[in-house]
């Protein structure tokens, strides 16, 4: 009998968000290089939108399904949970102004340029995220 292990999908679940932002984010930088070309920042939005959704499953997936770790271990997984609920908050919160951007052709530029730094803020942050969850990983998990 197959039988799925819950333990084993926040690490199944981690990679989606770290490839949908940061491609979303070269897509919009891509964009601002080549200013014709309309399709690098449809493809920044919906790369974002799709982001976030993965990034907050990736995040209750982490929280629901992870056993806790004491001492050192402990102490990198606070900051990397820290680092998730900063990064999902950062995407939804940017998601939410790009649909309204999306929705309001007319929106100032300051507007889109704040959008931007938010998306390269949260693309930082699930860098940031992504490497403490790394060193839990490989410090800490796996047998030496």
């Amino acid at each position: 009998i197959f039988m799925f292990s819950t333990d084993h999908l926040h690490p199944l679940l981690v990679h989606f968000p770290i490839g949908l932002v940061l491609f979303g984010f070269l897509a919009e930088l891509a964009f601002l290089s080549f200013r014709n070309e309309i399709c690098f920042s449809k493809t920044g939005y919906y790369l974002l939108l799709s982001g976030t959704v993965m990034a907050i499953f990736t995040l209750l997936s982490g929280l629901i399904f992870t056993s806790e770790m004491a001492g050192a271990a402990g102490e990198v997984r606070e900051i990397h949970e820290l680092l998730a609920a900063s990064a999902v908050t950062v995407l939804i919160i940017t998601s939410i102004l790009r649909i309204f951007l999306e929705k309001t052709p007319t929106a100032g530029v300051n507007l889109r340029w704040f959008a931007f730094g938010l998306y390269g803020l949260a693309t930082v942050l699930v860098g940031i995220t992504g490497f403490y969850g790394g060193t839990l990983v490989y410090n800490y998990m796996l047998p030496l």
